[in-house]
């Protein structure tokens, strides 16, 4: 199936996939994969460590002669030359994501790039397209990873949405396969965002002990921790985040602290790993090229049943 919509044409892939810029993990080795499949790989600046992600795109240059994008996480840069670094590296995608859309959107467009926002409400859709932004990232509550405390699912969040604004939408959270991007398209998306079915795919540079522990996770096998003054955070359940679901201990806190050994040693009670409710989906670990062919010919599928299921001919 080939796409053309609004996402395709303004970033210029194949695909209208999206994968999430997460911390540490949307680095060049997953992203160029993704790149390669012909969807929208992200590097992400949100770990803060800029001198490393001048280095990942230099290599993704080298990986892949496709598209890519940089996500810039606000709440989590504190370089104040953060937008002049983006600029630099020739990109012309950005999501930018976790702080005011108004901050940076107006210096990132002058300098000629395409801007999505991400956003968990309608307030905040509002807010962004107001300040000027080319798309929307539409994020529903069953994602992984830094969340709205008052979480809203994609089902309701996504057509109430589109309802209220032209701009293109990318879907996030819940998203793994053609189905849930048939259905995320149904209710308003150009696009999709994958998060938690790119870290448990064979490119992700995490440990294999994190993928096997999304693999063998129920839908019921997430957490949505609460942070008194902050972000909300969903992650893989395990008797930490029982134990942080229960007030013993700081969530974000826990999550910087063992980043190195949940992300590269495996150790899931050493810290906090994050994931959506979707890991209850997720079957097996594969390459991205796999898991975004399957997709697009799901979705094709999908589309063509419904069609032949449902519609009616008229008398």
């Amino acid at each position: 199936m080939r796409f053309d919509n609004r996402v395709t044409r303004m970033l210029g892939v194949d695909t209208p996939i999206v994968q999430a810029p997460m911390g540490w993990i949307a680095r060049s080795q997953l992203a160029s994969a993704v790149s390669n499949a012909g969807a929208m790989g992200i590097i992400e600046t949100s770990s803060g460590e800029l001198d490393a992600i001048r280095g990942e795109i230099q290599r993704m240059r080298e990986l892949t002669d496709r598209p890519f994008g940089v996500n810039i996480a606000q709440a989590f840069v504190r370089d104040p030359a953060i937008v002049d670094f983006v600029i630099g590296q020739g990109v012309r995608f950005v999501t930018t994501s976790a702080g005011d859309p108004t901050k940076y959107t107006r210096q990132l467009k002058d300098a000629g790039l395409t801007v999505f926002h991400v956003v968990p409400t309608l307030r905040a859709a509002l807010k962004a397209v107001d300040a000027g932004v080319d798309g929307l990232v539409v994020e529903g509550g069953e994602g992984g990873g830094f969340k709205n405390p008052r979480p809203v699912s994609s089902l309701v969040l996504l057509p109430l949405v589109r309802s209220r604004v032209d701009v293109p939408i990318i879907a996030a959270g819940g998203i793994c396969d053609g189905v849930s991007m048939a259905a995320a398209f149904a209710l308003g998306a150009e696009g999709v965002q994958m998060g938690t079915r790119m870290v448990s795919a064979s490119e992700s540079p995490v440990h294999d002990g994190w993928k096997q522990a999304i693999v063998a996770a129920a839908e019921t096998g997430t957490s949505f921790l609460r942070c008194e003054g902050g972000p909300a955070l969903r992650a893989l359940r395990t008797a930490r985040t029982d134990r942080l679901e229960r007030g013993e201990g700081h969530p974000m806190m826990d999550l910087a602290a063992g980043i190195q050994q949940v992300y590269f040693g495996g150790d899931l009670e050493a810290g906090v790993a994050l994931s959506g409710q979707v890991a209850g989906r997720i079957e097996a670990v594969e390459p991205v090229a796999v898991i975004i062919e399957r997709t697009v010919r799901e979705f094709s599928e999908t589309v063509e049943n419904l069609a032949k299921r449902y519609a009616t001919s008229q008398a």
